[in-house]
């Protein structure tokens, strides 16, 4: 039980961790340009309806890390019988 507890609380703290690079490299996908091999600077900007959607990676993410370490902390209390179905 404690060891799920944990791992949840792992999970969720890693994740929240991560959340900022995440959005970094979402931020510089949709609006940045960076200087290429040959031809110098190159334009990644993702704009549009494929930079909507990317834009939701962030979102996701923290969502997923959330339910994830709920899950994984409700698997615990109801294996100890504190949290019923």
């Amino acid at each position: 039980m404690l060891g799920e507890l944990v791992g949840g609380f792992v999970v969720i703290l890693i994740g929240v961790t991560l959340a900022p690079t995440v959005a970094n490299a979402v931020k510089h996908a949709t609006s940045d340009t960076f200087y290429g091999p040959s031809p110098g600077y190159v334009n990644t900007t993702i704009t549009g309806s494929s930079g909507t959607i990317l834009d939701l990676t962030t979102l996701f993410y923290v969502l997923a890390v959330a339910s994830a370490g709920i899950a994984i902390a409700a698997q615990g209390l109801r294996a100890a019988g504190m949290l019923t179905a």
